[in-house]
Protein backbone atom coordinates (compact mmCIF):
# COMPACT_ATOMS: atom_id res chain seq x y z
CA UNK A 1 0.00 0.00 0.00
CA UNK A 2 2.58 2.35 1.06
CA UNK A 3 4.55 1.62 -2.23
CA UNK A 4 1.09 2.41 -4.04
CA UNK A 5 0.87 5.54 -2.32
CA UNK A 6 4.44 6.63 -3.23
CA UNK A 7 3.77 5.92 -6.98
CA UNK A 8 0.56 8.33 -7.04
CA UNK A 9 2.42 10.79 -5.05
CA UNK A 10 5.54 10.62 -7.69
CA UNK A 11 2.81 11.25 -10.51
CA UNK A 12 0.94 14.15 -8.99
CA UNK A 13 4.89 15.42 -8.37
CA UNK A 14 5.74 14.79 -11.73
CA UNK A 15 2.21 16.14 -13.35
CA UNK A 16 2.57 19.26 -11.02
CA UNK A 17 6.25 20.14 -12.52
CA UNK A 18 4.77 19.78 -15.98
CA UNK A 19 1.93 22.19 -15.15
CA UNK A 20 4.40 24.39 -13.18
CA UNK A 21 6.91 24.20 -16.42
CA UNK A 22 4.04 25.29 -19.20
CA UNK A 23 2.75 28.24 -16.82
CA UNK A 24 6.65 29.88 -16.60
CA UNK A 25 6.78 29.75 -20.52
CA UNK A 26 3.33 31.19 -20.94
CA UNK A 27 4.35 33.95 -17.73
CA UNK A 28 7.07 35.84 -19.55
CA UNK A 29 5.12 35.08 -23.46
CA UNK A 30 2.16 37.09 -21.67
CA UNK A 31 4.47 39.60 -20.12
CA UNK A 32 5.83 40.54 -23.84
CA UNK A 33 2.42 40.08 -25.66
CA UNK A 34 1.66 42.94 -22.68
CA UNK A 35 4.52 44.87 -23.23
CA UNK A 36 4.14 45.62 -26.55
CA UNK A 37 0.40 46.14 -26.53
CA UNK A 38 1.40 48.93 -24.21
CA UNK A 39 3.99 50.20 -26.45
CA UNK A 40 1.73 50.30 -29.17
CA UNK A 41 -1.11 52.17 -27.80
CA UNK A 42 1.47 54.66 -26.16
CA UNK A 43 2.43 55.74 -29.73
CA UNK A 44 -1.20 55.89 -30.93
CA UNK A 45 -1.63 57.96 -27.88
CA UNK A 46 0.89 59.88 -28.60
CA UNK A 47 -0.02 60.91 -32.02
CA UNK A 48 -3.49 61.55 -30.72
CA UNK A 49 -2.09 64.23 -28.08
CA UNK A 50 0.38 65.77 -30.37
CA UNK A 51 -2.36 66.46 -33.01
CA UNK A 52 -4.97 67.86 -30.26
CA UNK A 53 -1.83 70.91 -30.19
CA UNK A 54 -0.51 72.74 -27.56
CA UNK A 55 -0.74 76.44 -25.99
CA UNK A 56 1.76 78.85 -26.59
CA UNK A 57 2.38 80.31 -22.71
CA UNK A 58 4.51 83.57 -21.87
CA UNK A 59 7.84 82.42 -20.67
CA UNK A 60 8.46 80.75 -24.04
CA UNK A 61 6.81 77.07 -23.56
CA UNK A 62 3.53 75.69 -24.26
CA UNK A 63 0.99 74.00 -22.74
CA UNK A 64 -0.27 70.61 -23.21
CA UNK A 65 -4.13 70.40 -24.12
CA UNK A 66 -4.30 67.22 -21.73
CA UNK A 67 -5.04 69.16 -18.59
CA UNK A 68 -7.54 70.85 -19.84
CA UNK A 69 -11.39 70.10 -21.21
CA UNK A 70 -11.45 70.89 -24.97
CA UNK A 71 -14.05 70.14 -27.67
CA UNK A 72 -17.32 70.33 -25.25
CA UNK A 73 -15.62 67.82 -22.77
CA UNK A 74 -16.42 67.59 -19.30
CA UNK A 75 -13.79 67.67 -16.66
CA UNK A 76 -14.54 64.30 -15.69
CA UNK A 77 -14.29 63.30 -19.25
CA UNK A 78 -10.72 64.88 -19.55
CA UNK A 79 -9.59 63.33 -15.79
CA UNK A 80 -11.25 59.94 -17.15
CA UNK A 81 -9.33 60.45 -20.65
CA UNK A 82 -6.04 61.16 -18.42
CA UNK A 83 -6.05 58.16 -16.40
CA UNK A 84 -6.50 56.32 -19.14
CA UNK A 85 -3.51 57.45 -20.90
CA UNK A 86 -1.56 57.52 -17.23
CA UNK A 87 -1.96 53.75 -17.02
CA UNK A 88 -1.32 52.76 -21.11
CA UNK A 89 2.08 55.01 -20.44
CA UNK A 90 2.78 53.62 -17.14
CA UNK A 91 2.31 49.65 -18.81
CA UNK A 92 4.76 50.91 -21.20
CA UNK A 93 7.62 52.04 -18.98
CA UNK A 94 7.20 49.49 -16.19
CA UNK A 95 6.20 46.37 -17.61
CA UNK A 96 10.48 45.94 -17.72
CA UNK A 97 10.54 45.47 -13.59
CA UNK A 98 6.90 44.57 -12.68
CA UNK A 99 7.46 41.13 -15.14
CA UNK A 100 10.35 40.86 -12.91
CA UNK A 101 8.94 41.59 -9.75
CA UNK A 102 5.89 39.21 -10.45
CA UNK A 103 8.49 36.51 -11.23
CA UNK A 104 10.13 36.86 -7.79
CA UNK A 105 6.53 36.68 -5.90
CA UNK A 106 5.56 33.33 -8.36
CA UNK A 107 9.32 31.97 -7.62
CA UNK A 108 8.76 32.66 -3.73
CA UNK A 109 4.69 30.98 -3.66
CA UNK A 110 4.99 28.81 -6.79
CA UNK A 111 6.49 25.41 -4.20
CA UNK A 112 3.35 25.49 -2.44
CA UNK A 113 0.25 25.92 -5.25
CA UNK A 114 -1.02 24.46 -8.49
CA UNK A 115 -0.48 26.50 -11.58
CA UNK A 116 -3.58 27.35 -11.79
CA UNK A 117 -4.06 28.75 -8.89
CA UNK A 118 -0.45 30.53 -8.92
CA UNK A 119 -2.28 32.60 -12.10
CA UNK A 120 -4.92 33.66 -9.96
CA UNK A 121 -2.63 34.90 -7.23
CA UNK A 122 -0.31 36.64 -9.52
CA UNK A 123 -3.25 38.25 -11.01
CA UNK A 124 -4.73 39.82 -7.94
CA UNK A 125 -0.68 41.04 -7.22
CA UNK A 126 -1.20 42.76 -10.71
CA UNK A 127 -4.31 44.33 -9.97
CA UNK A 128 -3.87 45.62 -6.36
CA UNK A 129 0.18 46.83 -7.94
CA UNK A 130 -1.92 48.58 -10.55
CA UNK A 131 -4.71 49.95 -7.99
CA UNK A 132 -1.97 52.44 -6.86
CA UNK A 133 -1.27 53.55 -10.14
CA UNK A 134 -4.60 54.38 -10.89
CA UNK A 135 -5.31 56.25 -8.01
CA UNK A 136 -1.86 58.56 -8.74
CA UNK A 137 -2.91 59.68 -12.07
CA UNK A 138 -5.86 60.22 -10.54
CA UNK A 139 -3.85 62.90 -7.81
CA UNK A 140 -1.65 63.97 -10.78
CA UNK A 141 -4.51 64.94 -13.20
CA UNK A 142 -5.93 66.90 -10.26
CA UNK A 143 -2.63 68.66 -9.26
CA UNK A 144 -1.76 69.55 -13.61
CA UNK A 145 -4.73 70.43 -13.54
CA UNK A 146 -5.10 72.92 -10.53
CA UNK A 147 -1.52 74.18 -11.73
CA UNK A 148 -3.11 74.40 -15.92
CA UNK A 149 -6.00 76.87 -14.21
CA UNK A 150 -3.44 78.82 -12.18
CA UNK A 151 -0.82 79.01 -15.23
CA UNK A 152 -3.98 80.20 -17.58
CA UNK A 153 -5.26 82.93 -15.06
CA UNK A 154 -1.65 84.59 -14.04
CA UNK A 155 1.22 85.24 -16.66
CA UNK A 156 3.74 86.25 -14.03
CA UNK A 157 3.34 82.65 -12.64
CA UNK A 158 3.50 80.97 -16.03
CA UNK A 159 6.45 83.02 -16.87
CA UNK A 160 8.73 81.34 -13.86
CA UNK A 161 7.59 77.80 -15.38
CA UNK A 162 10.77 77.05 -17.16
CA UNK A 163 12.76 78.07 -14.28
CA UNK A 164 10.40 75.76 -11.74
CA UNK A 165 11.18 73.17 -14.39
CA UNK A 166 14.50 73.46 -13.43
CA UNK A 167 14.57 73.23 -10.27
CA UNK A 168 11.88 70.20 -10.04
CA UNK A 169 14.18 68.12 -12.44
CA UNK A 170 17.46 69.27 -10.08
CA UNK A 171 15.46 68.27 -6.84
CA UNK A 172 14.57 64.90 -8.64
CA UNK A 173 18.20 64.23 -8.99
CA UNK A 174 18.88 64.85 -5.46
CA UNK A 175 16.33 62.52 -4.08
CA UNK A 176 18.18 59.87 -6.21
CA UNK A 177 20.96 59.85 -3.28
CA UNK A 178 18.53 59.72 -0.78
CA UNK A 179 17.63 57.53 2.13
CA UNK A 180 14.05 57.28 1.43
CA UNK A 181 14.77 56.98 -2.29
CA UNK A 182 17.36 53.33 -1.47
CA UNK A 183 14.77 52.05 1.40
CA UNK A 184 11.72 52.26 -1.67
CA UNK A 185 14.45 51.04 -4.40
CA UNK A 186 15.60 47.83 -2.25
CA UNK A 187 11.56 46.84 -1.29
CA UNK A 188 11.14 46.58 -4.88
CA UNK A 189 13.94 44.61 -5.51
CA UNK A 190 13.48 42.28 -2.42
CA UNK A 191 11.95 39.39 -2.54
CA UNK A 192 8.99 38.55 -0.78
CA UNK A 193 8.55 36.00 1.66
CA UNK A 194 4.77 35.73 2.36
CA UNK A 195 1.64 33.26 2.45
CA UNK A 196 0.10 32.09 -0.64
CA UNK A 197 -3.06 33.30 -0.45
CA UNK A 198 -5.55 35.77 -2.24
CA UNK A 199 -5.90 38.44 0.42
CA UNK A 200 -2.14 38.47 1.27
CA UNK A 201 -1.65 38.41 -2.99
CA UNK A 202 -3.78 41.80 -3.27
CA UNK A 203 -1.76 43.10 0.07
CA UNK A 204 1.68 41.97 -1.50
CA UNK A 205 0.54 44.25 -5.15
CA UNK A 206 -0.69 47.29 -3.41
CA UNK A 207 2.82 47.56 -0.92
CA UNK A 208 4.94 47.12 -3.97
CA UNK A 209 2.58 49.44 -6.36
CA UNK A 210 3.28 51.76 -3.36
CA UNK A 211 7.11 51.34 -3.01
CA UNK A 212 7.11 51.27 -6.68
CA UNK A 213 5.52 54.64 -7.04
CA UNK A 214 7.55 56.39 -4.32
CA UNK A 215 10.59 55.07 -5.48
CA UNK A 216 9.71 56.19 -9.57
CA UNK A 217 8.42 59.95 -7.74
CA UNK A 218 11.13 61.45 -8.79
CA UNK A 219 12.01 60.47 -11.82
CA UNK A 220 7.86 60.73 -12.55
CA UNK A 221 8.25 64.23 -11.40
CA UNK A 222 10.92 65.01 -14.60
CA UNK A 223 8.96 63.23 -17.21
CA UNK A 224 5.85 65.36 -15.77
CA UNK A 225 8.23 68.86 -16.19
CA UNK A 226 9.85 68.05 -18.88
CA UNK A 227 6.93 67.24 -21.15
CA UNK A 228 4.53 63.90 -20.45
CA UNK A 229 3.89 63.69 -24.35
CA UNK A 230 7.49 63.32 -25.20
CA UNK A 231 8.61 60.16 -26.83
CA UNK A 232 12.14 60.20 -26.21
CA UNK A 233 11.92 61.94 -22.34
CA UNK A 234 9.67 58.50 -21.92
CA UNK A 235 11.99 56.13 -23.45
CA UNK A 236 15.27 57.52 -21.01
CA UNK A 237 12.89 57.29 -17.79
CA UNK A 238 11.69 53.78 -18.38
CA UNK A 239 15.16 52.56 -19.89
CA UNK A 240 16.77 54.53 -15.95
CA UNK A 241 13.26 52.59 -13.77
CA UNK A 242 14.71 49.41 -15.51
CA UNK A 243 18.20 49.70 -15.09
CA UNK A 244 18.15 51.03 -11.39
CA UNK A 245 15.26 48.18 -10.44
CA UNK A 246 17.12 44.81 -12.77
CA UNK A 247 20.86 46.23 -12.30
CA UNK A 248 23.10 43.63 -9.60
CA UNK A 249 23.66 47.22 -8.24
CA UNK A 250 20.17 49.14 -8.00
CA UNK A 251 22.03 51.51 -5.94
CA UNK A 252 24.80 52.53 -7.40
CA UNK A 253 22.67 52.69 -11.08
CA UNK A 254 20.32 55.23 -8.82
CA UNK A 255 23.27 57.44 -8.07
CA UNK A 256 24.93 57.78 -11.48
CA UNK A 257 20.97 59.08 -12.82
CA UNK A 258 21.06 61.66 -10.09
CA UNK A 259 23.95 63.06 -10.89
CA UNK A 260 22.49 63.24 -14.53
CA UNK A 261 19.52 64.36 -13.31
CA UNK A 262 21.21 67.07 -11.52
CA UNK A 263 23.44 68.35 -14.55
CA UNK A 264 20.11 68.35 -16.99
CA UNK A 265 18.34 70.33 -14.14
CA UNK A 266 21.17 72.94 -14.00
CA UNK A 267 21.78 73.58 -17.47
CA UNK A 268 17.25 74.05 -17.44
CA UNK A 269 17.62 76.18 -14.19
CA UNK A 270 20.74 78.30 -16.68
CA UNK A 271 18.49 78.19 -20.27
CA UNK A 272 15.43 79.79 -18.39
CA UNK A 273 17.77 82.14 -16.84
CA UNK A 274 19.33 83.26 -20.27
CA UNK A 275 15.83 83.35 -21.82
CA UNK A 276 14.20 85.81 -18.97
Amino acid sequence: MSALARTVRADRERAASRSASGSGFAFPGICVLLFIASVVATLAQSASMAAMGALPMPGGWSMSMIWMPTCGRTWARTAASFVDMWIVMMAAMMLPSLARMLARYREAVGSRVRASRLALLTLRVDVGYWAVWIASGAAVFALGAALATLELRWQALAREVPLAAGLVVLLAGALQFSAWKARHLACCRATPRIAADAATAWRYGVRVGIHCACCCAGLTAMLLVVGITDLRMMAVVTAAITAERLAPDGARIARLIGVMAICSGLLLIAQAAIAR
